[in-house]
Parts: structure tokens; C-alpha cells; sequence
């Protein structure tokens, strides 16, 4: 039973959007879970980068006040909040942090409504997800002025922004369809060809009966519960829920939260009984949000500092658990976060040039490149880990060598600090292109390769698992290209001792199968009874594609699932096994992914107790191309004689 307390809240709010789209019993029941705070001038309701908090606000007396800060980290006045003002609802809707500081700027009095509650009446009453929506949209208002004030800009209020709330959205191409007794390998097939995350499953007259998508192979096949030779009908979702091809982005979020789908099939009159045109997912949602990577990419272009350039790439962070949490596929993730993390390299290193500038060294006095290494250099570290970095410069007169080396050396502290600061810890084995070893010109680094691909040491088997997934991140790449040309041509003549080598070390981590299916734990030191991730499950999927590219002698195709793609176009006797372990790489890339944002690290060690059922049976399965791949190296190479 509401008490007066409630009554005067509802007073207040029922003449105030979005309240006022609630009927009275709805309205008092929100009015029931209000929160009534008191805020002195000068304190803060909350920061920007903090979670999102189980309220939002509502101003009932006094003033709030907006700030973001620019680039050297001022404070600019967004937006004041007055009496019957809302702020703080960004989280309502998405599990975003909050982008604003919000502090009281006279003495307030705030009405905090429950989210949690507010979120279970709002399902009811389309216009109040319509207003949510609309808000909370790529481009609104909000989005807008945050990016203007790093700019250091204003809208000017007359030019109302073009909110893709509002737009539709159009497909570009043909939807993929397949048939209801099609085998679920089949239509899973088409879906990799095609590049798609989801095949609508239709009758003769291409009416949508079913969908099935990325999560419904997880769920089902991938853990081994349905076998993949069924007909696709045994694991489709049905009905449908299906939308016209008009419908805006406002309608398309309001459909998705409404119904919990995460996939709308677009058909010609937005029925079940005709023909579908296209699907829209929360993917293609995301990729409108003003967090988007183009936003930041854009916003990287112009920092100046490296603290702004952390905060970015806390924001990428911040969108890559977007991505993770809507099941986006791994191989869409890696390129955007690759080209992410790609600009913030080129930033630093326009940021070391400056400060060389700046101390009267001059412009570079050589052509260079900035090699990434290791999983950057294959386009896979999605969170931040260390650095793994080199320089390659071109060929200069003997006696310019030590001077011109010298200046890469000092610009390579810069740059490693940099991206110290940005949040990429520097390699505790000293792997970057700051050390003396690391920074060479081509003819030394031809000589350093040779030196390895001769003398196959374990230490050179290290450094080669390392630097033969370089790839170059500034220049023109013909630096990097002849480094290549050397390796391969070197490979004519060294191919089968080394190879056979790197293939044996490949070997240094066996498949935990081995191991009566029980998961190989560390036994002492620092993560003790933890299974680690990168050495016994993805380092030998990773080991394995490194050296079966190279005997293939496909150069420029770093990425492991890149890798795995094309060896099974170029073996198709071994198509399905190179299959099975680019899916194992990319259930172990993501598992990685979510823990270590979950727990705010690496997410490299895992306590196997602490996971899920479905996550201990993707983990295990996973296990079983890391034997088979293990396998055909020893087989192939003819291991069993040479160890």
C-alpha cells in the first residue's frame, strides 16, 4: 500500500517523460522503490569509467551539472541538469560506464529510481521504450555533445543531430536461407562461407519457419549434445519473430527488448507469411551505438595525450564486453580491436616522433616499419597484455649505422613508454624495440632470421614462435616484405631441419586429452591448481597453424583462423580437422576474453571448478583438434625419429 511519502513522488513525476506514459498503479509502484537524496553543493553523483549503479536520477530541487574532459584533461561543462531533469540513464539500457562526472552544483535534493524495477513495468508500455530508445541511440544528444566536447566544440542547437534511431536499416545483401531438413553441418558450412551469424530456415514458399544462429551451434553441437549430421529443424528457434523491412532502429530495439530475440527476420510485409528479405542483430545494432569503433578510431586520431588514449582504449575495452556478452563472432571482434589497437600504435609513435622533434633530433633519418609480434602481430589480443614489439629499418652506409640506429633506439623508448601508459605493460623478456637486439636494419634482421632457422636451440624456437608472426603496423610494408622474401628463400635450402624443429616444439604443450580428459593444472607457484589457457589449449593451435603455413609457403597470413583457412583449402584431405581447430581457437579466444573481463586481467588462468557446465564442455572439446593437430606434426614430420 503506497504511503504519503509514495503519493508525493508520484505527484511529482507523473507530468514528467517517461513517467507520464505509465498508468497510475505502474507509476505508484515505481514511486513506492524512490530513493530520496540529498546532495551537498560540490559533491559527486558519480564519475565517469564507474559501473553502472542500480538507479538513475531524477532532480527534484537545485542543479546538477555534466562535465567531460578534453584531451589534457580539463573539465567542460556538458549539460545542467535543473529541477524535473533526468541524467544518469545511459545504464538503464546498456551496461555501459558512466562517460560523465556528474556533480551537484548548488544543494540538490535527487529522487533515485530502481532500475531493476522501472526496467520490469517499462516492457508494458511501448512509448516509454520508444523514448528510452531513441536516447539512448548512437547519435543522440548525449553521444553527440560528449564527442564534441573532446573536441572541444559545440553543437550548435539549431542543427538538431540525424538520429539512426530513427533511420531504417537496409540490407545489402541476399539473407542466407536453407531448407528445415537441411543437415545442421550443411547449413552451418553455408554460414561460414557466407560470413553470416545467423541462416533463416524456410518452407517452399520461402516463408520463415525457424531461425538458427552462432549460439544454437554452441549450445547444441558444439558441446556434443545434438550430432551435426541432424536435420537443422532439431535445433531452429520457432517461431520467428519478424519485422518489415521499414522498420526504424527505435522499433527494432523496442521489438529486441521487448521480446528478448536477439535476431528479427525481415520479410516483405513484417508477417511470418511471406518472404523473408534480410535479418537485423544485435550486432548491427551495435555497430550504430556512439560506441562504435569508427568513433573511437576517429577519437584516437586526434588525442594527444596518452592518458586520453588509455581512456579510449578502456572504451574499446568497454566494447569488446559489449560484443562478447551479444556472441559476435570471434573473427569480427579480433579485426575490429586489431585495427584499434593498431591506432594506438601509430599514435604513439607520431607522439614519439614529436617528442624527438622536440628535443632537436630531427626526422627520422631512415625509412622504418613498427613490427607488432606475437598475438598482436597476428591479430588476435583483444585485452591488454604486454608488449611484444621491433623496428626494422632500411639499409644505410656502415658508417651511419650506429647513429641511425641510435635514433630509432631513442625513438622506440618513447613509443614502449607510450604504450606502457596506454595500459600494454612492457615484456618482462624485454622483446621490444627498445632493446638494442630488437631494433635492426633489414640485412641484420635477414642475418638474425638465418641465425635461427640454422642453429634450431630451444631459445631459438622461443624467439622464432615469437618474431615469425610479425607484421607491420607503420610504413609501407616493403621493409616487412623483404624480410619475408629472405625467409621463404632461406627456407629453400634450410626447410626440412627446421621445420621439423619448429614443428617439435609445437609438441612442448601435449593435448590435456592425454591426461586421462582431466584438466593438466599448474602444481606449484603463482596460479597453482589454475589450468592455463594460452600453454596446454591455445598456444599448441596456434604453434601448430605457424608452422604448416610456413611449409605451405604462404606468406602475409598471420592470423591463426586466417591460417587454419587456408591450409584447408589448400589440403582438403585435412579440411575438416583444420576446420575443428580454427572453432577450438575461437571458443578458446573468447572464453579467455569474457574471464579476463570479468576478473580484469589477462583471463590466461582459469580455475576449472570456477566454470560453467557449458563452458567445461566447450573447454574439453576443444581439446580434442589440439590432439589431432599434435598428431598429423608428429606424423608428418617424421617426430617419433628425430626426438
Amino acid at each position: 500500500m503506497p504511503n504519503q511519502v509514495s503519493y508525493r513522488v508520484y505527484d511529482f513525476l507523473k507530468e514528467i517523460a517517461p513517467f507520464s506514459y505509465l498508468e497510475q498503479e505502474a507509476l505508484l509502484q515505481v514511486a513506492g522503490r524512490v530513493e530520496v537524496r540529498y546532495q551537498p553543493p560540490g559533491t559527486v553523483v558519480f564519475r565517469p569509467g564507474e559501473p553502472p549503479r542500480d538507479r538513475f536520477f531524477v532532480v527534484k530541487e537545485g542543479a546538477i551539472e555534466l562535465f567531460s574532459e578534453d584531451a589534457e584533461g580539463n573539465e567542460l561543462l556538458v549539460e545542467r541538469c535543473g529541477e524535473r531533469d533526468i541524467f544518469g540513464i545511459r545504464p538503464l539500457l546498456a551496461n555501459d560506464n558512466y562517460i560523465f562526472l556528474a556533480r551537484a552544483a548548488e544543494e540538490s535534493l535527487l529522487y533515485a529510481v530502481n532500475s531493476e524495477g522501472f526496467r520490469e513495468l517499462i516492457k508494458e508500455y511501448p512509448r516509454v521504450l520508444e523514448y528510452l530508445a531513441t536516447s539512448m541511440a548512437g547519435s543522440s544528444r548525449y553521444a553527440l555533445e560528449y564527442r564534441a566536447a573532446h573536441r572541444q566544440e559545440r553543437i550548435p542547437p539549431e542543427e538538431p543531430p540525424d538520429l539512426p534511431a530513427l533511420q531504417s536499416i537496409h540490407q545489402s545483401r541476399e539473407p542466407v536461407v536453407c531448407r528445415a531438413n537441411e543437415t545442421i553441418i550443411d547449413a552451418a558450412k553455408q554460414m561460414t562461407e557466407m560470413n553470416v551469424g545467423s541462416v533463416v530456415v524456410v518452407n517452399d514458399e520461402r516463408w520463415p519457419i525457424g531461425i538458427v544462429t552462432d549460439r544454437d551451434l554452441r549450445r547444441s553441437v558444439a558441446t556434443g549434445m545434438v550430432s551435426r549430421k541432424a536435420p537443422v529443424f532439431t535445433i531452429m528457434s520457432s517461431p520467428v519473430l519478424c519485422i518489415e523491412r521499414k522498420a526504424t532502429v527505435t522499433e527494432i530495439q523496442i521489438e529486441m527488448i521487448r521480446s528478448g530475440y536477439h535476431h528479427l527476420v525481415q520479410t516483405e510485409d513484417g508477417s511470418d507469411k511471406s518472404a523473408v528479405t534480410g535479418v537485423v542483430s544485435e550486432h548491427d545494432l551495435l555497430l550504430l551505438q556512439g560506441n562504435s569503433p569508427a568513433v573511437i578510431i576517429q577519437e584516437i586520431s586526434r588525442a594527444r595525450t596518452t592518458g586520453y588514449l588509455r581512456e579510449l582504449r578502456d572504451r574499446a575495452e568497454r566494447l569488446l564486453a559489449s560484443y562478447i556478452e551479444k556472441e559476435v563472432a570471434i573473427g569480427y571482434i579480433t579485426a575490429v580491436m586489431t585495427q584499434i589497437n593498431d591506432e594506438i600504435i601509430r599514435k604513439c609513435i607520431k607522439l614519439g616522433l614529436a617528442s624527438m622533434q622536440a628535443e632537436g633530433h630531427g626526422n627520422p633519418p631512415a625509412l622504418f616499419d613498427w613490427l607488432a609480434l606475437g598475438s598482436q602481430g597476428r591479430g588476435e589480443q583483444l585485452l591488454r597484455t604486454d608488449q611484444d614489439n621491433a623496428l626494422i629499418f632500411e639499409d644505410v652506409a656502415a658508417n651511419r649505422y650506429n647513429t641511425v640506429k641510435g635514433y630509432f633506439l631513442k625513438l622506440s623508448d618513447y613509443v614502449t613508454e607510450y604504450l606502457n601508459e596506454v595500459g600494454f605493460d612492457y615484456c618482462d623478456g624485454d622483446m621490444m624495440a627498445s632493446n638494442p637486439k630488437w631494433c635492426l636494419s633489414v640485412s641484420k634482421w635477414k642475418e638474425q632470421f638465418t641465425t635461427w632457422m640454422i642453429e634450431t636451440t630451444p631459445e631459438n624456437m622461443l624467439n622464432t614462435s615469437i618474431f615469425f608472426d610479425y607484421r607491420g603496423v607503420w610504413g609501407d610494408g616493403s621493409l616487412p616484405d623483404k624480410l619475408s622474401q629472405h625467409i621463404f628463400g632461406e627456407m629453400e635450402f634450410k626447410n626440412t631441419r627446421f621445420l621439423a624443429s619448429l614443428a617439435s616444439a609445437a609438441l612442448q604443450n601435449p593435448s590435456p586429452l592425454t591426461f586421462f580428459r582431466n584438466f593438466v593444472v599448474e602444481r606449484s607457484g603463482e596460479h597453482k591448481d589454475f589450468f592455463d589457457l594460452k600453454s596446454r589449449a591455445m598456444r599448441p593451435l596456434t604453434d601448430a597453424a605457424r608452422v604448416l603455413i610456413l611449409q605451405a609457403k604462404q606468406g602475409n597470413i598471420n592470423n591463426t583462423l586466417r591460417r587454419y583457412e587456408a591450409l584447408a583449402k589448400l589440403e582438403p584431405q585435412n579440411a575438416e580437422l583444420y576446420r575443428e581447430a580454427a572453432k577450438a581457437h575461437e571458443v578458446l579466444t573468447r572464453l579467455r576474453a569474457e574471464l579476463g573481463l570479468k576478473r580484469g586481467d589477462n583471463g590466461r588462468f582459469v580455475k576449472p571448478s570456477e566454470l560453467s557446465q557449458i563452458h567445461r564442455l566447450l573447454l574439453r572439446n576443444s581439446f580434442t583438434p589440439v590432439k589431432e593437430i599434435q598428431q598429423l606434426l608428429e606424423i608428418r614430420f617424421q617426430l617419433n625419429y628425430i626426438r
